[in-house]
């Protein structure tokens, strides 16, 4: 239970920051740049630094874990058929891969 009181204090800081604003990346830069300062323009590198990695990894096939958070991973897709809802003919669906995210225990806990 330590870790996610770790992380309940954490969050309370950040929904003080955020408030009611939708979390997208520009919130994110913001965040960063009240907690680190420097130019929002360095705290947008940082975020993209930190985005530019994950995929990185995942285009490789690697698998990013973030402590508390989750892990990012590769899944592959098998081919299969589908059906057209408009004309109801079967379509060959290539296969391919997909990005997964499985979420931290600590993560579920903090959202529950």
């Amino acid at each position: 239970m330590q870790t996610v009181e770790y992380y309940s204090d954490r969050i309370l800081y950040f929904e003080r920051s955020i408030k009611n604003k939708p979390m997208n990346k520009q919130a994110l830069v913001e965040l960063v740049h009240e907690k680190l300062g420097g130019t929002k323009v360095q705290a947008e590198e940082i975020v993209n630094a930190m985005f530019d990695a994950i995929v990185a990894t995942l285009k490789k096939g690697g698998e990013v874990s973030i402590a508390g958070i989750g892990i990012f991973s590769v899944k592959a897709r098998a081919a299969r058929m589908a059906r057209n809802p408009k004309t109801g003919e079967q379509v060959k669906v290539a296969a391919t891969k997909v990005p997964k995210f499985r979420a931290a225990k600590a993560l579920k806990d903090a959202v529950k």
